[in-house]
């Protein structure tokens, strides 16, 4: 069973409405996902383990995600939210990356299972950032046959943000970012490139004079002139967090889903613009080509998990709080209408 791509790219982002909703939505970028993936309710004093070989733990906190699980205690959560309201997602690292081979201790924790080691014993982004600065130690040892490269986003109903790197010099961790996350290279990069587009700006520029001749406006849309259009990671980055600046808010959670969507799809791949080798393809027989396989949007007061996918627009969700008396782990497949 192969959780990840080594090639996967995705786009993670906070935002809120205008009666205090707190949003977070990301698109899943890759050529396919996971065999066996799908929305997974997992009850509070679940058993799990967050490395292979360590022993099991007990779920503090129920929580809603995509992801896959084994019979054995594994739940890889690639994103979701917990019964507090902490929100988070694991976004490829590629070339950055960097974990420990041996570790000791009792806060071992293996990349791909860090999302949802964190929704199930953390109720707040400040709970998560004592965690990860003082009680996990990150295994560089394979699951499912690889050493996925990752870094992460959490965010909750107070509106902050956390962004957690490990890079060769230890796990990274930044508070009151940006509110966005995309790839490589690291997050204090992508914070230092804004300073190219601070002039960009949602005003359209004025009828302009040149000697004699005067230029009318004759479309829209000038003042973001110089906004990247291209779907690396750099240009995803810059493109949310221009959005996110100017974007007008929802109102409330149903229509702020809908208006985050619009944002999420502005950094989408669309199925053939980013072409990859067969070797980078998530399953034999897969088309070579990263698309935007889902996108979610999940809200902390509701606690209701959103998706879609690319082949099927139509908008599903978990609403967690009709499941607070369930005992059992629920899987809901990504395709299926609910």
């Amino acid at each position: 069973m192969r959780v990840d791509g080594e090639f996967a790219m995705c786009s993670a982002a906070a935002w809120s409405t205008l009666d205090n909703k707190h949003l977070f939505a990301r698109n899943f970028d890759h050529t396919g996902i996971a065999e066996g993936s799908g929305v997974m309710y997992i009850p509070r004093c679940t058993e799990y383990i967050s490395a292979v070989g360590e022993k099991k733990r007990s779920s503090r906190y129920s929580a809603v995600g995509m992801g896959i699980c084994s019979q054995n205690g594994i739940y890889a959560v690639y994103d979701g939210v917990n019964e507090r309201g902490l929100m988070g997602a694991q976004l490829y690292y590629r070339g950055f990356a960097y974990y420990p081979q041996e570790c000791g201790g009792e806060n071992i924790v293996q990349p791909p299972l860090l999302v949802y080691h964190l929704l199930a014993g953390c109720s707040s982004v400040d709970e998560a950032e004592e965690t990860l600065r003082h009680e996990t130690e990150l295994s560089g040892k394979p699951l499912f046959g690889a050493s996925a490269p990752l870094h992460w986003m959490f965010t909750d109903s107070s509106g902050k943000t956390l962004i957690a790197e490990p890079d060769k010099d230890g796990l990274r961790v930044y508070t009151d970012t940006a509110g966005v996350m995309t790839n490589s290279p690291p997050y204090p990069w992508h914070r230092l490139n804004l300073l190219n587009y601070t002039g960009l700006d949602n005003k359209d520029s004025e009828d302009t004079v040149f000697g004699r001749e005067r230029t009318e406006r004759c479309f829209s849309g000038s003042g973001f002139s110089g906004l990247p259009g291209d779907w690396s990671s750099p240009s995803r980055f810059v493109r949310l967090a221009a959005m996110l600046r100017y974007a007008v808010k929802g109102r409330d959670e149903k229509q702020g889903v809908a208006f985050f969507l619009r944002l999420m799809n502005s950094v989408a791949f669309p199925l053939g613009v980013v072409r990859v080798s067969d070797s980078e393809c998530m399953t034999e027989g897969a088309p070579p080509f990263d698309y935007t396989v889902y996108t979610s949007v999940m809200c902390a007061e509701s606690l209701k998990y959103y998706w879609n996918t690319y082949e099927d627009q139509s908008l599903r969700c978990v609403d967690m709080k009709k499941l607070k008396t369930e005992k059992e782990v629920r899987i809901y497949p990504i395709a299926e209408q609910l």
